[in-house]
């Protein structure tokens, strides 16, 4: 394996890190406004604070995309056929969000409903199957000699796939609530802070759920026992200090440890694979890193040109969440007062 093999797998993985920490609280912050606002006005309040921001974060999993093609353009065919109705699936909650948005905000009140819900909607099914994909991935998959997947309905769709699933869509909850109440002014702050502080104790029995099958399920305790300990450690801890966080208003250590929560699942994930790139249920089978990525030039290339314009988009991405860094507050509601 070359350094410039590894180097783009590390990419990759930072690509995804970053898509989860901005872009989780997104979902967050959709699936809240079916579940946190008590009216309309409440609505556009929730809305308002990623309203600048919500498109900017999505180019991350489009780059992380596109530099999986450049660079593992074997690893991109066999993933995205074979999960291409899961796929498929994500970019339908993506496609209904991004539609909400702007059709919500040129409806009348009364008929707001329908792109509330498709908003909240889309915002719960992409996390959701991205957590069903990446643990389906991991537990290992179908792939035969020429890294095709052949899998059946079970070997996506199956109980730990699912305990992901419901993980991840609780950690990006969580993530958004912890935003809501950096962000916001009124009842709604505080209510995210309540919610926080009761699903906090239910992430506790998820998490635990998640490590044991992970150690029955998958071989990452096998091959890398003292890195995946550390890791689940690290994710628990984490966990904790936004818990704690929560309960002592410390909003922005809350909201930034919940999302290195999110960047740490995906570390134990790349950690894992590594240094695979897909993980065969059958032997011999696995698609490894040296074997699936670009050739050497192509690899130097992209190097260049990522390193010449990553420093740009990440100081946009800065000025923009600088930008509209203030408060967003209730338009209707008169001061409230928490005795939390």
């Amino acid at each position: 394996m070359s350094s410039l093999q590894l180097l783009w797998f590390l990419l990759i993985g930072v690509l995804f890190s970053g898509f989860f920490f901005l872009e989780g609280f997104d979902f967050g912050v959709g699936m809240s406004v079916q579940t946190l606002a008590h009216d309309e006005h409440e609505k556009d309040q929730i809305v308002q604070t990623i309203g600048p921001v919500w498109d900017g974060n999505e180019v991350w999993l489009l780059t992380a995309g596109g530099a999986m093609f450049a660079s593992f353009p074997y690893w991109y065919a066999s993933l995205f056929s074979g999960y291409y109705l899961i796929l498929f699936i994500i970019l339908f909650g993506l496609i209904i969000r991004g539609v909400s948005f702007e059709f919500r905000s040129s409806m009348p009140k009364e008929r707001k409903q329908l792109w509330n819900w498709t908003l909240s909607v889309g915002s719960f099914i992409v996390p959701f199957f991205f957590g069903v994909l990446f643990i389906s991935m991991i537990q290992g998959m179908p792939l035969d000699a020429n890294h095709n997947m052949m899998a059946a309905f079970t070997d996506y769709i199956n109980l730990y796939s699912i305990v992901g699933g419901v993980a991840l869509t609780l950690l990006c909850y969580l993530h958004g609530l912890n935003y809501i109440a950096l962000r916001t002014e009124g009842p709604v702050r505080y209510r995210a802070k309540n919610y926080a502080q009761v699903l906090y104790g239910v992430l506790y029995f998820g998490l635990v759920a998640f490590a044991v099958l992970m150690y029955f399920k998958t071989d990452f305790f096998q091959n890398n026992f003292a890195v995946t300990l550390i890791l689940l450690a690290v994710i628990v801890l984490l966990t904790v200090i936004a818990n704690v966080s929560v309960f002592r208003n410390k909003e922005m250590l809350a909201f930034i440890t919940s999302g290195l929560t999110l960047v740490a699942l995906v570390v134990l994930l790349f950690s894992g694979l590594f240094p695979r790139v897909l993980i065969s249920s059958i032997p011999g089978n696995d698609l490894l890193i040296q074997n699936a990525s670009s050739s050497p030039y192509t690899l130097k290339v992209m190097s260049y040109i990522s390193l010449t314009i990553l420093p740009f988009v990440l100081g946009y991405t800065a000025w923009t969440y600088y930008i509209f860094r203030k408060r967003i507050k209730h338009p209707h509601a008169v001061e409230y007062q928490s005795n939390s």
